[in-house]
């Protein structure tokens, strides 16, 4: 096998008095497709940041192979030293990188290059990172939390992508569904080490449920072992004082072990205080619409919502699923239609921008209401120690400011917070931003055992696949479509997934046509004889264009290509970026024309 592209061997590091690495290893091979996985606080975002040089271990090597370039992409990403995007992607480029991928990656991911970033939000500027970190077709690309905060068709989108590249792939993310499709190598962050399984994220829980299976049942021999030893020491005969002397020794040595051998850290013993009975109708809208600034966000929907239902609300960033939430729950009056709420409804509504969360306080003020030390959980008093144990945080916690905390703390926060209240009626708008694995886990034991109804908004697509019954589609133009089943389902009646809203490009269009058509409307009466040929001839040539990709990719797909012949790869991937782009431009021009034409058509 050819040597590793990057190696970090026996790394330690410690933050005030307590150890977060030891004896952590990471190897990376060319084309490897790695994925590092464990709980919050496990040092997976450390290890990456050593990885890239980015931060100096206590102890332990690093070593990069020559002439080996890579990329990282931070959690929060910094773009306040550069007046936009474009000059901010451009910065991440050096020596001979090429830039030609930048106008692709940037119209992918829904900018055009020219935002001001002090005007961004947290999802823009991770996805101005990913372009500046995806640009330069790197050896190595080190990702943390890639998917966070984007929608689901730019996380299909950089699924795919990530997928056809020949750098090597270092992953940390939240989201199941893309571990599993991208991941081949599982690495897992275990108390301070780390465990290599040669197989991808898919069959990591098993194995990871084996091993500590096995580890229990070691640390129950050792104990038993220690239980005999200290019955010899009480009963055995005291004759041969040299051999007492050596089993008190290694008796010792059994406690020792015992002792310091580290226990996995707990699963969250997260509980939902449930409220009254609800009435069999929880809301009802019919024909609803709403529109701000002369947008349509929703255009007559009726849906129906009945008491134990667990509904996924899905659809691009910007769609309006936020402002259908808020319709449901009557926080936001409907332009037009009707919507009527059930009886007896105590809902609890966990936003995604934490923000009933004050940076100021304590993590036990956030929890008792600045009363004290005790929770009040279902109407009884709780020690608010006991209650921050059940979401995994530590007891000398309780006086660490909200602001400390990192955001899947935060999220764990939010949950412990609004789970104490009595609820019928669950709403989740995007719960599963930064929280780990095992807390996913514990979020879907609650959905699917709460008695009550769930309404999720989400970009999850496993979180979806195991919780709800029903989803909640985004259509495009303001419509919604209710299928049956979580999002695999909905995808096989519906024949696609979510798909990225056309809505902005067809306002710019319209500008364009309308400046287009102001110009000419005294004397145009049709098109001209070059608009006419151009719209007669673009659906041939982007058909054309939609094969040349289908060949690329089909090429792409043999995973040997690289290997048999590097050139040839590098060249096949350049030819299928220009093609893409090629294609976006030629829709876009298309757009123009065909509105033009029914401009134009008006006029005469």
């Amino acid at each position: 096998m050819a040597p590793p592209l990057l190696t970090l061997k026996d790394i330690a590091l410690t933050f005030g008095s307590t150890p977060l690495l030891e004896r952590a290893d990471l190897t990376v091979h060319a084309r490897d497709r790695l994925c590092l996985v464990g709980r919050n606080g496990s040092g997976k975002s450390t290890l990456l940041k050593i990885a890239a040089g980015l931060v100096e271990p206590d102890d332990g090597e690093r070593f990069i192979k020559p002439g080996t370039s890579w990329r990282y992409l931070p959690q929060d990403p910094d773009l306040s030293a550069f007046a936009d995007v474009e000059s901010y992607v451009r910065d991440g480029l050096i020596g001979a990188d090429d830039g030609f991928r930048i106008p692709y990656l940037l119209d992918a991911l829904g900018l055009t290059g020219r935002e001001d970033p002090s005007h961004m939000s947290g999802g823009e500027r991770r996805r101005a990172a990913l372009v500046r970190t995806l640009a330069p077709e790197p050896d190595v690309l080190m990702l943390d939390e890639p998917t966070n905060h984007l929608d689901l068709p730019a996380i299909e989108w950089l699924e795919g992508e990530l997928a056809g590249m020949s750098a090597a792939l270092v992953l940390i993310s939240h989201d199941r569904r893309f571990l599993e499709s991208l991941s081949r190598r599982t690495l897992w962050m275990d108390r301070g080490e780390t465990r290599d399984l040669d197989k991808g994220f898919a069959h990591f829980e098993d194995w990871r449920d084996e091993f500590l299976a096995q580890e229990e049942l070691d640390r129950h021999k050792l104990a038993r072992q220690i239980h005999r030893e200290q019955h010899w020491v009480i009963h055995g005969v005291s004759g041969r004082r040299k051999r007492n002397v050596r089993r008190l020794k290694e008796l010792g040595n059994l406690r020792t072990d015992l002792k310091n051998a580290k226990k996995v850290q707990g699963l969250a013993d997260v509980t939902v205080t449930e409220g009254r009975t609800s009435g069999k109708q929880v809301a009802k809208l019919t024909d609803v619409s709403k529109a701000f600034d002369g947008r349509t966000i929703i255009d007559s929907v009726s849906l129906r919502i009945g008491r134990g239902e667990r509904i996924g609300v899905v659809g691009p960033n910007g769609s309006g699923k936020t402002t259908l939430l808020k319709l449901i729950m009557g926080s936001l009056e409907a332009d037009t239609g009707k919507i009527e709420l059930g009886l007896n409804l105590d809902p609890l509504v966990i936003d995604q921008n934490r923000e009933t969360l004050d940076p100021d306080w304590t993590l036990a003020d956030a929890l008792t209401d600045g009363g004290g030390d005790s929770v009040i959980v279902a109407d009884k008093p709780r020690n608010v120690i006991g209650y921050m144990k059940d979401f995994l945080f530590l007891p000398e916690q309780k006086r660490t400011p909200v602001h400390a905390l990192s955001g899947g703390e935060r999220g764990r926060l939010q949950l412990a917070r609004g789970l104490r209240l009595p609820s019928n009626l669950l709403v989740l708008d995007e719960p599963t931003n930064d929280l780990d694995l095992e807390t996913l886990d514990l979020l879907q034991e609650i959905v699917a055992d709460y008695s009550g109804t769930v309404i999720v908004v989400s970009h999850d697509r496993d979180f979806l696949d195991r919780t709800v019954t029903r989803t909640l589609a985004y259509e495009g133009q303001g419509k919604w479509q209710i299928y049956a089943g979580g999002y695999s389902d909905m995808v096989a009646q519906r024949g696609v997934g979510v798909q990225a809203r056309k809505a902005e490009k067809a306002a710019k269009a319209k500008t364009k046509t309308n400046a287009l058509t102001n110009q000419h409307k005294a004397s145009a009466t049709k098109l001209s004889y070059k608009h006419k040929f151009r719209l007669d001839s673009l659906p041939a040539e982007m058909e054309q264009i939609e094969g040349e990709i289908a060949s690329y990719n089909k090429s792409l797909s043999d995973p040997e290509l690289y290997a048999k012949d590097p050139e040839l790869f590098n060249r096949t991937s350049k030819a299928l970026v220009a093609a893409q782009t090629k294609l976006a431009a030629c829709e876009e021009e298309w757009l123009e024309l065909e509105m033009l034409r029914e401009a134009t058509q008006g006029t005469s």
